[in-house]
């Protein structure tokens, strides 16, 4: 079986896994768009309607209002890599927002989760 390339995973067929990883931790569903509209720039409308859209990760990040200038600050490894070496800005996009779902779980405060 042939694995998709992550760019290439709908972003609504993450997004609930990202919230039941959130959940299991005893946080909200508000902390994680919290923290991709921090990332991405979508507002609650804008994430909505790409949640509706079955948009890939690549167009969900082409299609972002603005990433954050901040988010070459998240550091640190998510699968064994280290988010600020990745050379393919789609990947590293997606991987910063791996990282800002792992803070949440780890629970970390919002604060210093959004730098």
């Amino acid at each position: 079986m042939a694995r998709t390339p992550i760019t290439d995973m709908t972003f609504s067929s993450i997004y609930p896994l990202y919230l039941q990883k959130v959940a299991r931790k005893g946080h909200t569903e508000a902390e994680l768009n919290t923290v991709i509209s921090w990332l991405t720039g979508y507002d609650e409308q804008g994430l909505q309607e790409q949640l509706k859209s079955a948009a890939t990760f690549s167009t969900f990040f082409a299609q972002a209002p603005q990433i954050n200038p901040h988010a070459s600050r998240i550091k640190g490894v998510i699968c064994g890599v280290r988010v600020e070496d990745i050379e393919d800005p789609t990947v590293q996009q997606i991987r910063y927002l791996d990282k800002l779902v792992d803070e949440i779980a780890k629970g970390k405060k919002m604060t210093n989760i959004l730098r």
